[in-house]
């Protein structure tokens, strides 16, 4: 997916616009005023303006947004859930892990030269 390439290499501030845009464009795509939208979400006119311009938006009311604009179930797609990955599973014999465990050091062996003593 070309998409999420470009996404990884942009600041937040740019991935913040970007998702407010397409905020902006679906509310637009659904003849849905800003002043609707902030009413049913819940939140001040200003508030939509500044998450749809990307200006340091709130998660709350980001949430708030698309429940309103019923897309919420999209949110699973921002963060996969950890618990669904059948390989850890069955090394855990289907438990879950709790903590997570720093990386064991790799053990060096010495490098064998030509003429060295054992």
């Amino acid at each position: 997916m070309a998409d999420n390439r470009q996404m990884s290499a942009k600041t937040p501030e740019t991935i913040s616009r970007d998702i407010g845009e397409r905020l902006e464009r679906l509310r637009l795509s659904r003849n849905i005023t800003q002043a609707e939208l902030a009413q049913d979400a819940g939140i001040s006119e200003r508030t939509l303006r500044r998450l749809e311009s990307g200006d340091n938006p709130t998660f709350d009311s980001l949430i708030r947004v698309l429940i309103s604009l019923k897309i919420q179930q999209n949110i699973d797609l921002l963060v996969p859930d950890p618990r669904v990955r059948p390989i850890e599973r069955v090394r855990t014999k289907g438990g879950e892990r709790q903590r997570s465990s720093s990386t064991k050091p790799t053990k060096t062996t010495k490098q064998w030269e030509w003429g060295a003593k054992k």
